[in-house]
């Protein structure tokens, strides 16, 4: 097969919510990657959506607008893909299958912390998925 590039990544909403609310952990590291500018990260409008859906609904008030800051520098810094074709279904969560989506379109590798529920993806499209533990080792060593 092709050889991944490691580097063009899309992140899993548990991988921004982690990354933007424990910043010294190995989601903060793959934050300050692409805050640094190291990595490309690809989003859709629909996985933007979701990202800040996410964040408002699980953190207070104040501490969403401050990761939403955050995020919309993060966002501004990205690639945004255009879906021109979707894989449906391939998840059993309707939201992953943004995700899904959004790596296939952009031939991205898909960083999540939960491996398991994006398998049929990988074995039917050969989606590329990697745990952030994973991804950062990869990171490091390149």
């Amino acid at each position: 097969g092709a050889i991944m590039n490691i580097l063009r990544v899309v992140l899993d909403t548990n991988v921004i919510f982690e990354g933007l609310t424990q910043r010294k952990g190995v989601c903060g590291a793959i934050i300050d990657a692409w805050f640094e500018d190291l990595i490309q990260v690809n989003i859709s409008n629909a996985l933007a959506y979701e990202y800040s859906d996410v964040l408002s609904r699980k953190l207070s008030p104040a501490r969403y607008i401050e990761a939403a800051d955050t995020l919309d520098v993060l966002l501004s810094q990205s690639k945004y893909v255009t879906t021109n074709f979707r894989w449906r279904p391939s998840s059993p969560d309707p939201g992953d299958e943004f995700l899904i989506d959004c790596a296939m379109n952009a031939n991205a590798v898909l960083i999540t912390s939960n491996v398991r529920d994006f398998r049929l993806a990988q074995h039917s499209l050969g989606l590329a998925v990697l745990t952030p533990q994973i991804y950062l080792r990869l990171l490091l060593n390149e």
